[in-house]
């Protein structure tokens, strides 16, 4: 079967609703400053109100890590699709829209009668600091039923998003995915997403990736965290027993690729000035997996996934703002 999709991500669909604010605000709302907060549906609600009423320049950007991946890989020229959970709500239909409207092909079935679509209320103080409290919403519905067999079979690659690997069910989903994808012939590539998640689940992530994974994207902590090691070197090698490559971020270091037993060093693209580190990770498999996509070899690939790091380290926000192509082809080695 010919493939249609060179990368299909599978992640939690949330709507980053950003809001410049003031700190009287912050400070009505009781919002820790420069946190990020796990909130339920009834507060989500009421702050998503209270920022409308406060200030007018919200702006709403279908979000989540896998979704910012796969937006970036768009971005590149690169066939993409997605699948991840809204409710049959204005939000989620505002959610579905912005990742067509990027090219992106996507299964998002509306979840009818449970909780809402997914929102972080990103709160922006004056002086640029950013405080976000997420609300998980439909996604912690997720599960197999979820995944579509037809799509996946007709995804080059596969790619799966670590914040979404929490409950049983989306396990069980991850697993169903990937057991399709391998079937089929088709990669399979995970991101750990956050040390938090690798702690959490540990066991389960290392079975998934031993028995499941072709690609691993990981910072260095996260990568030590799986295998509870304190020596990159030794992890790499660790989960290079299974076959596994690994794509380990090193922020201003670089990063470290290691595949069929070959290590390539990629060195991080510098910047003029940080802006906002978020999404930098998320950007970074974008430009690998796009890169690969087009055939180029890991150690291009990598130099790719830093330059799409590199750039969305100079802005606010985790989508990218200028072309990755015009700056590849100009042999930008600084931004």
């Amino acid at each position: 079967m010919q493939t249609k999709y060179d990368v299909l991500g599978i992640g939690n669909a949330i709507m980053d609703v950003i809001a410049p604010i003031d700190d009287a605000l912050l400070d009505a709302q009781e919002i820790a400053k420069g946190s990020m907060t796990l909130i339920d549906e009834k507060r989500a609600l009421g702050l998503h109100k209270a920022f409308k009423a406060g200030s007018s320049q919200i702006v709403e950007i279908a979000g989540g890590s896998g979704a910012n991946t796969v937006a970036g890989i768009a971005a590149l020229g690169v066939n993409a699709a997605y699948v991840g959970k809204v409710a049959d709500d204005a939000t989620g239909r505002r959610f579905t829209k912005s990742m067509s409207s990027l090219g992106i092909a996507s299964t998002l079935s509306p979840l009818k009668n449970g909780p809402a679509t997914a929102r972080s209320l990103i709160a922006v103080t004056p002086d640029g600091e950013r405080s976000m409290s997420t609300f998980l919403g439909a996604n912690i519905t997720f599960g197999p039923k979820d995944i579509d067999a037809s799509l996946v079979k007709s995804s080059a690659v596969t790619y799966l998003e670590g914040y979404l690997f929490d409950t049983d069910e989306q396990k069980a989903a991850f697993v169903k995915a990937a057991e399709i994808a391998t079937a089929a012939g088709r990669k399979v590539a995970l991101t750990l997403s956050d040390s938090f998640c690798v702690g959490r689940h540990r066991a389960a992530f290392q079975h998934l990736v031993d028995n499941h994974v072709d690609i691993l994207f990981a910072n260095n902590d996260e990568l030590l965290s799986l295998y509870e090691l304190d020596d990159l070197g030794d992890s790499l090698r660790r989960v290079w027993k299974t076959g596994t490559t690994a794509c380990v971020t090193r922020s201003e270091k670089g990063s470290v690729i290691i595949e069929d037993g070959h290590v390539h060093t990629i060195d991080c693209v510098p910047v003029s000035k940080v802006v906002d580190t978020t999404g930098a990770g998320d950007q970074y498999a974008a430009g690998v997996l796009a890169g690969r996509a087009m055939g180029l070899s890991w150690q291009d690939a990598g130099h790719l996934g830093s330059l799409a790091a590199a750039e969305i380290i100079t802005h606010y926000g985790a989508r990218p703002e200028i072309d990755i192509h015009t700056l590849a082809s100009s042999g930008t080695e600084a931004l």
